[in-house]
């Protein structure tokens, strides 16, 4: 009778200790995969562009490849040439020692947002006018250029400004500053709007579009390569370039202004203005 008793106190004993004994066991294998998991991430998204740039040992630029003057691709060598590159070069001299460390890719002003926040470039060096708009997006560098929006047409037209686009069909880059300008400016003209430049440029010289709307200085470089066509109207928008950098990576923006004013300083700004764009800054 009492070794019976001692069998039925036994049993739901040992059940007490065999489902401790497993929670212990299940919540050290949680433990240990889900921690180093969680701890990874972690790092990984607390590194700074600074220091995912040194891990990896270079740089990686969004810029353009299809903007005569600040960053074009030569189709015979693949090189990619203007003064965007050069500031991306220097970049790379700052923060690496080498301005050879430097991996460009190729943005549109449609792509250089998302690829910048995917994560697929470091830092955007495309032409890119400062906004308010895209304040929200990014961060952005002091001005490194003054720009100015213009009109391009045929040596022939009879456009003169904006007062001459009522009902014009007028060429403009998705994703960028000039063609929400243009609609604003020139609300009567046809807008139609291309991925690049390039393509832009080549509708307006197959005769789909009497005008080409953006920057003045990208204008000009389309200019340099067919002496067909003039620039008209003056700069009707004021449009200030600066390098859009992830939202909140203060350290790389004070880098980066670093970079651009002791170019300045030195004078190696001024040389690479006038490589590129004609003349030392005004």
């Amino acid at each position: 009778m009492l070794m019976q008793l001692n069998n039925k106190l036994k049993w739901p004993s040992l059940t007490i200790m065999l489902v401790l004994m497993l929670s212990l066991v299940l919540s050290g294998c949680n433990s240990g995969t889900d921690t180093p998991s969680a701890s990874g991430g972690g790092d990984a998204q607390a590194k700074g562009t600074i220091e995912q740039i040194k891990d990896r040992g270079k740089l990686i630029a969004g810029v353009k490849y299809d903007t005569k003057l600040f960053g074009l691709k030569d189709p015979a060598s693949g090189d990619v040439e203007g003064f965007d590159i050069d500031i991306a070069k220097a970049l790379a001299k700052q923060i690496l020692g080498d301005e050879t460390k430097v991996e460009l890719k190729e943005v549109t002003s449609k792509t250089r947002i998302p690829m910048l926040q995917n994560g697929d470039i470091d830092i955007i060096i495309a032409t890119m006018t400062i906004t308010d708009e895209r304040k929200e997006q990014v961060d952005f560098s002091d001005v490194y250029f003054e720009a100015g929006q213009s009109l391009l047409v045929k040596n022939d037209s009879d456009i003169t400004g904006l007062e001459s686009l009522d009902g014009v069909k007028v060429l403009a880059v998705k994703g960028s500053t000039s063609a929400q300008n243009i609609r604003e400016k020139a609300p009567k003209a046809d807008v139609l709007e291309f991925d690049n430049y390039q393509d832009a440029f080549t509708a307006l010289k197959a005769g789909k579009g009497e005008a080409l709307t953006t920057d003045n200085i990208i204008l000009i470089g389309m200019q340099q390569t067919d002496n067909n066509y003039k620039l008209v109207g003056g700069n009707f928008t004021s449009e200030p370039y600066g390098m859009a950098i992830r939202k909140g990576d203060t350290a790389f923006v004070e880098e980066v202004n670093k970079m651009l004013k002791e170019l300045k300083d030195s004078g190696e700004y001024d040389t690479l203005h006038e490589k590129w764009l004609g003349s030392k800054p005004e």
